[in-house]
């Protein structure tokens, strides 16, 4: 089965479609956002995906007065308030990703957030694993008409199971995820991959959130469609995802051993390659 995002079809057998998560690692800045969309295309990134909230609906009044020091002042709202675009914000993200080319699209954790980011006409939108039991959410979404890219972070398989009846397998891709941020390597557990393929028959992909890139490529090579990855510019940068996040160098090394894991993948078909024959000639000494 294959899924169109974009101009770009995902699905076993196919190049692996790259995400860079930029999210709220711009710090409510453009000019670091731009920064970022440049990392992700220079790397080779087909996407780059932000996070879209209203705020006053998703927090509780409660959870945005809890004090939080932060640039934007001394609240959880305050934070929460100057990390989130607006109009202005996104319209100047989507005539830089149309001016590179390369598609952007958003978690949208709500249903305003939704009608918000509809009217840039995203290739397909994201849906976080925080919002994957929330069937007003997967409904809303599911009716704007376009693919569906839904992580199963912190996600029982029930709970997935109910995800995928509410969505439908119509255009459909499956992240598998650990939600930690940064998440243990021994937390991984990348053979859900092929798992969740043969459970679901929708393409599988992955979601990290760890800090290195070996277990980016392993998921590519366990059949990941698609490997989507935080990025920032700098690791020690004031934010709650940019320790879980890779630098330029690491997004660019990400991609760089996915595609030379999908040469040598190669068709499965045992034989012997032109390249090999000189060498036997030399070196065989009997069956030549």
């Amino acid at each position: 089965m294959e899924v169109l995002l974009g101009d770009r079809p995902v699905g076993d057998g196919l190049p692996c479609f790259v995400l860079a998560e930029i999210g709220i690692n711009h710090n409510g800045d453009t000019q670091i956002a731009k920064k970022l969309i440049d990392v992700a295309s220079f790397a080779g990134c087909e996407g780059v995906k932000f996070q879209k909230r209203t705020i006053d609906v998703v927090y509780t009044p409660e959870e945005l007065a809890k004090p939080r020091e932060s640039p934007f002042g001394e609240t959880n709202g305050d934070l929460k308030r100057g990390l989130e675009f607006g109009h202005t914000e996104y319209q100047q993200i989507d005539e830089y990703c149309r001016h590179k080319p390369i598609s952007w699209t958003a978690s949208c954790w709500d249903e305003a957030s939704v009608d918000f980011i509809d009217q840039f006409n995203p290739p397909f939108y994201k849906i976080a694993s925080a919002s994957l039991t929330d069937d007003a959410l997967l409904r809303h979404t599911r009716a704007k008409g376009k693919p569906i890219v839904l992580s199963t972070g912190m996600s029982t398989l029930d709970q997935i199971d109910h995800a995928v009846d509410v969505l439908g397998k119509d255009n459909l891709v499956l992240l598998h995820c650990c939600s930690t941020y940064p998440a243990q390597y021994p937390e991984l557990n990348l053979r859900a991959i092929p798992a969740l393929r043969q459970r679901y028959d929708v393409p599988i992909g992955y979601s990290g959130h760890e800090t290195g890139i070996a277990s980016s490529v392993a998921a590519a090579t366990l059949g990941a469609c698609v490997v989507e990855r935080h990025v920032t510019l700098d690791r020690s940068l004031w934010g709650s995802d940019h320790a879980a996040s890779l630098e330029p160098n690491g997004i660019m090394r990400v991609i760089r051993d996915i595609r030379l894991v999908e040469l040598a993948l190669g068709d499965g078909v045992k034989s012997v390659v032109p390249s090999e024959i000189p060498i036997m000639k030399k070196l065989r000494r009997v069956g030549i």
